[in-house]
């Protein structure tokens, strides 16, 4: 169960000027806008505006406030979340991971091997994400092959930090 809570008043992706103005055929186009923000974040610096236009397709922009867990430890996971805008605290079993900022993901480890959540995420700030539900997950993968090795050298990098903690709290069992 994911506790993200999508604003009921409010497009997940703009705010009602800017849904205004879209529907009036001023401004730019909403496709648009969700593209510009995906160019953004740095997972995706390499894709092609045509691939930009596909992951938009199948992602939704959503905003939630400070304070919001976001993703919770043991809980089924279902979606892929990069961060646009704002930050997120990381509590894992062993304890505070770094904050994730804009252009960092999260998430994504229950999408590729079916388990539990690992991590609790929770909104430090306001944020705005972009979200990738598990039924287009697979298809992002494979609308934009460059990301998969971005996602493994991510992967990588958390678990060779996992293991220098482990290691260090083990350095530490060992002299008491």
């Amino acid at each position: 169960m994911e506790f993200l809570q999508r604003p009921e008043d409010a497009s997940p992706l703009h705010g009602p000027e800017e849904i205004k103005q879209a529907e009036a055929g001023v401004g730019e186009p909403i496709g648009d806008a969700r593209t510009k923000h995906l160019a953004r974040v740095p997972l995706f610096s390499g894709c092609t505006d045509e691939e930009l236009a596909r992951i938009a397709h199948i992602s939704e922009i959503v905003e939630s406030p400070a304070g919001t867990i976001l993703t919770e430890i043991g809980a089924p996971g279902n979606s892929f979340f990069f961060i646009i805008d704002g930050r997120v605290s990381v509590q894992t079993p062993i304890g505070s991971g770094d904050p994730l900022r804009p252009g960092d993901f999260f998430g994504e480890m229950s999408l590729l091997d079916g388990e539990p959540r690992s991590a609790t995420i929770t909104a430090t700030t306001d944020v705005r994400l972009l979200i990738v539900e598990r039924s287009q997950f697979w298809r992002l993968l494979e609308e934009a092959p460059d990301l998969v090795r971005r996602i493994l050298v991510v992967l990588s990098r958390r678990v060779r930090r996992l293991e220098q903690v482990a290691n260090s709290l083990l350095l530490g069992l060992s002299r008491t």
